[in-house]
């Protein structure tokens, strides 16, 4: 089953992080084969939140609200079940600063 683990953290705790650390993690989940994909986001200031509310479109500048923590990246990755997405998850190094939310993907091929 896939899972998005979506990785939270205050932006000043990750300034100056090692990406070779995240990149470290990223080729460990890809050599157990439960890599699909990853990425890291740009800064919150980056952020455009788009809303249609009938019918007509509003765009600002920034995320969706504001937080303490930010969006800051995301694995997707394949496991058995929550529990085996759990412990991949708990791996992620910006989960010793920050915190990892882990979803199931939901499927929108028709059954």
């Amino acid at each position: 089953m896939k899972y998005l683990c979506l990785v939270y953290a205050e932006e000043k705790k990750l300034e100056g992080w090692d990406d070779g650390e995240c990149m470290a993690y990223c080729e460990s989940v890809q050599a157990s084969g439960h890599h699909i994909a990853a990425e890291a986001l740009q800064p919150v200031h980056t952020a455009t939140t788009v809303r249609v509310r009938n019918g007509k479109l509003s765009v600002t500048d920034g995320p969706f609200a504001e937080t303490k923590e930010q969006l800051a990246g995301f694995y997707l990755i394949d496991a058995r079940d929550l529990n085996e997405a759990i412990q991949l998850a708990a791996k992620i190094p910006p989960a010793r600063v920050g915190s990892i939310e882990v979803r199931p993907i939901r499927g929108l091929s028709p059954q």
